[in-house]
């Protein structure tokens, strides 16, 4: 009779591939978020900057609070992610998303049709779409950082080669949504406002039901995906103390001490993520949101200022995208070549090189008010930097997935979501300190410092990890390699002269 470790190894070929049909459902699940996501993400600013023509206040201030909700909730984010059911805790993300995304979509279409409304009553019903967006924002982290930074780890079953396809095909995903959804719902915009709004909520309805028995059946497929996770060891030898505390004090003490537990946790959860041997490569990729060089709303407003078209903005845009489609091909083949530690050195080092070039272009072209070709070098720099950009979030999320324990994922992701908006909100910050596009010179240049940073603290990371960036001593012994050849072939060259002289 076979022995256990027999039966693993005639079963392990089975499992090193996962079954087309668990694969599919996912990513069909994960293209519908996404997509939803993207499309109202865009709509929104659309929407407000219809309703509100001549002012970036309210769009400012809705993708402030925005933001900032999604760093008040991140620790409660991780917190569920590490503790819930896996099925539960996306469902509940796609349920609560939709409906809220539903409830925006309404209150947008009665701002946007005709009937007067007093000033308070639309400051109101702005006020009711922005806490509607806090809800929305942490449902969005709670289902991206769920699925990509948990679900597809087992599912790829531990096989490196399958979690690296998984990785990118989930990339390439995201950036197709990035690029088609807001172009989508663009198009129905300016075609009417009322019915961008109306089929966002129709795309936002419909979706529900497939991604919410989509991502059931991958649950029911992958048994792994059933079994219970390990509870972080703190919450286990903390959580008898606190619920005695609680059910012994009023309830004035007991919303106190809830407040400070939650402050507790929070202070755990950062102190984790800043303690944990992924923290360089995860802080390295947060950096990168502090950025205005990336087609945004920003950099688009710029560009429309120097010269461009809405179309040439467009086309800029979709090249752009196409890099970074590229990287999600460019990225695994370097990985199986050099590793992803390695890979993300040259990645990152592509991206500050080309953002370097392009923004020196911009600054020398700037200062003699030759604004256009200012413009193109900026352009043109930040295209390029997109293939070294995506190929580093997927070098950094590999180490993350492979270095970040098991009951630990939920937590550290979240963190990380929480720089990454923190960052974003500075790239903002910029923008409205430096608001004019004669101004723009100065976020381009904090955004180019942010990447130096980032690759810098990559590079630390890298240095710490392999104890040097560069073989030194394998591109000498190449040189001399090289130099023996070039001997030999002098020498061989030499003979065959003499011989022919003889």
């Amino acid at each position: 009779m076979a022995s256990n470790d027999e039966r693993t190894a005639l079963l392990e070929p089975a499992r090193r591939h996962v079954s087309p049909t668990v694969s599919r459902r996912l990513y069909v699940s994960h293209f519908l978020s996404t997509w939803n996501s993207r499309v109202f993400e865009f709509g929104a600013v659309l929407y407000l900057a219809a309703v509100f023509p001549g002012t970036l206040l309210p769009m400012s201030l809705y993708a402030l609070v925005r933001g900032v909700s999604a760093i008040i909730f991140a620790p409660a984010v991780g917190w569920y992610i590490d503790t819930g059911n896996r099925l539960q805790v996306v469902r509940v993300s796609i349920v609560f998303q939709r409906l809220v995304v539903a409830a925006s979509c309404a209150v947008f279409y009665i701002l946007a049709i005709d009937t007067p409304l007093p000033s308070g009553v639309r400051a109101g019903l702005v006020a009711v779409v922005t806490l509607f967006a806090c809800v929305e924002k942490p449902c969005s982290i709670l289902n991206l950082v769920s699925v990509e930074k948990d679900w597809v780890i087992v599912v790829s079953q531990g096989n490196p080669e399958v979690l690296q396809v998984m990785n990118a095909q989930m990339r390439r995903i995201d950036l197709l949504c990035k690029l088609f959804g807001p172009l989508f719902i663009a198009m129905m915009d300016a075609y009417s406002s009322r019915v961008a709004i109306i089929v966002n909520f129709a795309m936002n309805a419909a979706s529900i039901a497939v991604e919410y028995f989509a991502i059931a059946r991958v649950y029911y497929e992958v048994p792994e995906l059933q079994e219970t996770k390990a509870k972080p060891r703190r919450e286990i030898s903390e959580e008898p103390e606190a619920q005695s505390s609680h059910n012994s004090r009023p309830i004035v003490s007991a919303i106190w001490q809830r407040l400070i537990d939650v402050i507790h946790k929070s202070a755990q959860d950062i102190s984790l993520y800043l303690k944990h041997q992924a923290f360089l490569p995860s802080i390295a990729g947060a950096i990168l949101y502090l950025t205005v060089l990336s087609f945004g709303g920003q950099m688009v407003t710029y560009l429309l200022s120097a010269g461009y078209s809405s179309l040439q903005v467009g086309i800029a845009r979709t090249v752009g995208v196409v890099f970074e489609v590229l990287a999600t091909w460019v990225a695994p083949w370097l990985i199986r070549r050099i590793g992803a530690i390695r890979a993300g050195l040259w990645m990152s080092s592509w991206q500050v090189t080309m953002l370097a070039a392009g923004v020196s272009v911009f600054w020398i072209f700037d200062m003699t008010s030759n604004s256009l070709i200012a413009a193109s070098g900026l352009v043109g720099g930040t295209v390029l930097s997109r293939l070294g950009l995506r190929g580093f979030d997927l070098c950094v999320q590999l180490i993350v997935q492979e270095e970040v324990e098991a009951e630990n994922r939920g937590v550290f992701s979240s963190v990380e979501a929480a720089w990454q908006s923190a960052f974003e909100l500075l790239a903002y910050t910029s923008t409205i300190v430096f608001s004019r596009p004669e101004q723009f010179k100065w976020p381009s240049l904090i955004s180019s410092i942010a990447v130096a940073s980032a690759s810098s603290a990559y590079a630390v990371f890298v240095y710490l990890r392999r104890g040097h960036l560069l073989h030194l001593e394998a591109l000498t012994c190449f040189l001399r390699t090289e130099k023996g050849k070039q001997r030999d072939r002098e020498r061989d060259v030499e003979q065959i002269s003499v011989g022919s002289e003889m």
